[in-house]
């Protein structure tokens, strides 16, 4: 994942920059599947390597497949801003509870408990983080499988209006 990462910050051709992003994101898949977070992985794989890839490479079609050389001092501002911003997302992360506390908010919550006695009971999946999102949170998936595909849907019409005007 690192070289890949290596890879698509130092290639100039935005072909190759979409495959490598795609193979970022099924490498993340198989990283979460080895973690056991099969919902997780299958979202990656259908959102990260699938719609993304594909919406890559519609605005690639759209435009040059060469990146246009940008000033030092734009891609010192871009550095710096991606620098910040990691900053304060990791000193966001201060707050954060520790991993594996008992005491934390999440293993107090009185859901908990039930969900990890009765989920496989009634839902029928082994996995509780599957059966809470596929089934306890269906609707939220749904709602957001939703928005995503609304999202997809705008982009093509959009695409679409810049094609006729051309």
């Amino acid at each position: 994942m690192a070289a890949a990462a290596i890879a698509i910050a130092r290639i100039r051709n935005l072909f190759a920059v979409a495959m490598l992003t795609s193979l970022y994101s099924l490498l993340s898949a198989c990283m979460f599947m080895v973690m056991d977070a099969v919902d997780v992985a299958m979202t990656e794989a259908s959102v990260g390597a699938g719609i993304t890839t594909v919406l890559l490479l519609a605005a690639l079609a759209l435009t040059r497949s060469r990146e246009q050389p940008v000033s030092r001092a734009r891609t010192v501002r871009a550095l710096l801003v991606t620098g910040l911003t990691g900053a304060a997302l990791l000193y966001a992360t201060l707050d954060m509870p520790h991993f594996n506390q008992p005491d934390t908010p999440v293993h107090q919550h009185p859901l908990r408990a039930h969900y990890l006695e009765t989920s496989v009971d009634e839902i029928g999946v082994p996995n509780v983080v599957t059966s809470v999102l596929a089934s306890y949170r269906g609707y939220d998936t749904l709602g957001e499988v939703t928005v995503v595909f609304t999202a997809g849907i705008a982009v093509i019409m959009l695409l679409g209006a810049r094609r006729r005007r051309r």
